[in-house]
């Protein structure tokens, strides 16, 4: 792997004489980088607008010798076998599994609302009445959406949905996506579950935890291939010049290779069809001189603060360092793209959708370019989703080089 900064786009070998471009270095187009470039033999060039490799997943030690997660906490979790080996090709796990618990009005409750979350909430006497009608209706250790609670007849079970609704996603959804819950996409309000459960987990997928040394170094070795080179500090934008209906030019000349493009395409084409909406999010990183500074690795402040949690990183990370500590809190904004900041979740509606369907019938009228990951696409991926969307892109595309 070669890396540099911008001086890079001096380099003596032009950009199109890469057999692939890949534009950002997320997970999303580092695997499908090592996958051409090992399995294809494909010359690849990786192209990151940012300082560093590693997408929203890149972590790195503060001045206290924390190790963050500078965009905010990442917990690999999955059940798709295929993504859980090919990722632990680079690493080793922590076996970490994420708790996650909600400040209401001084108490932490287990997130999803779950059987102990009941006892806190109602009483020991009256959440034990109300879990055992949730066994008897849906059966013990299910997960049933609040919206399914809310059309029951039984009014204990509408309490239920009601407690959760007012105490754990109102309030927070609207600092989340700074509109009224009416305002929200249903398939956002549809997923809320509470969990008949003694389990505590916030996921529950077969496979999760941290990577030992971090996920940078996860990205160092998926890079780490004789055939990738990568240029950090370089926006790919002005680089390709798509101002000609069905070409590609890299360099001045048409481009006869293949582009994989991770970026917003809204941005990639102008804008010409409309600003894609984004909320955003602010960090705000704080140094404590204690071991431990809350209970569990986060905390949602579901009815009060203006940030909506904090998170501790020596909980996920399990680094072992006295004294010394480092949470993040997080503000969530409308993103505005002229100060800097980062897009974090696409705003999902009709109209959106169809303005993004614009964008990639645009793509769809250049020769082997490939819009990928959460930005291109428009959708808010996990990480081991975007993964399994690059080993499939990957597979696609050298089949048909066969």
């Amino acid at each position: 792997m070669t890396t540099s900064g911008e001086q890079a786009t001096g380099e003596s070998r032009p950009l199109g004489s890469y057999d692939v471009i890949v534009v950002g270095a997320g997970f999303a187009g580092a695997t499908v980088a090592r996958e051409l470039a090992e399995r294809g033999g494909k010359s690849v060039i990786v192209l990151e607008q940012r300082h560093h490799i590693g997408g929203n997943a890149y972590d790195r030690l503060d001045d206290a010798g924390v190790l963050i997660h500078q965009y905010g906490p990442h917990i690999f979790h999955t059940v798709d076998q295929r993504v859980f080996d090919y990722v632990s090709r680079f690493t080793t796990w922590n076996g970490y599994s994420h708790e996650v618990l909600a400040d209401v009005y001084g108490t932490y409750l287990p997130v999803p609302f779950n059987k102990q979350s009941l006892r806190l909430a109602f009483g020991h006497e009256r959440g034990a009445y109300l879990i055992a009608k949730l066994i008897e209706r849906f059966g013990d250790e299910k997960k049933v959406p609040i919206s399914e609670l809310r059309k029951e007849a039984d009014p204990d079970l509408v309490e239920i949905a009601d407690y959760v609704w007012e105490n754990v996603f109102l309030h927070y959804t609207t600092k989340q996506w700074g509109k009224s819950a009416d305002e929200i996409d249903v398939s956002v309000t549809a997923r809320v579950p509470v969990f008949v459960s003694e389990d505590c987990r916030y996921f529950t997928d077969p496979h999760q935890g941290l990577p030992t040394e971090g996920y940078t170094k996860i990205f160092e070795r998926m890079l780490d291939h004789p055939l990738i080179t990568v240029r950090t500090n370089v926006d790919a934008r002005p680089l390709l010049d798509l101002s000609e209906p069905g070409v590609v030019r890299v360099d001045g000349k048409p481009y006869a290779g293949t582009v994989i493009y991770t970026g917003p395409l809204d941005e990639l084409f102008g804008c010409r069809h409309g600003r894609l909406p984004y909320r955003s999010l602010d960090f705000v990183f704080e140094t404590h001189d204690v071991d431990q500074f809350q209970p569990r690795g986060t905390i949602n402040y579901t009815v009060s603060e203006d940030y909506t949690r904090i998170t501790e990183f020596k909980h996920l990370t399990r680094q072992e360092l006295p004294g010394k500590t480092t949470i993040v809190r997080e503000y969530s904004r409308d993103y505005d793209p002229e100060s800097g900041m980062d897009p974090y979740y696409p705003e999902v509606n009709a109209e959106v959708q169809a303005m993004h369907a614009a964008y990639v019938a645009l793509t769809e009228q250049l020769p082997s370019f490939y819009p990928l990951g959460r930005l291109a696409e428009y959708r808010y991926y996990n990480m081991d989703a975007t993964v399994a969307k690059a080993l499939d892109l990957a597979d696609a595309l050298l089949e048909e080089n066969k």
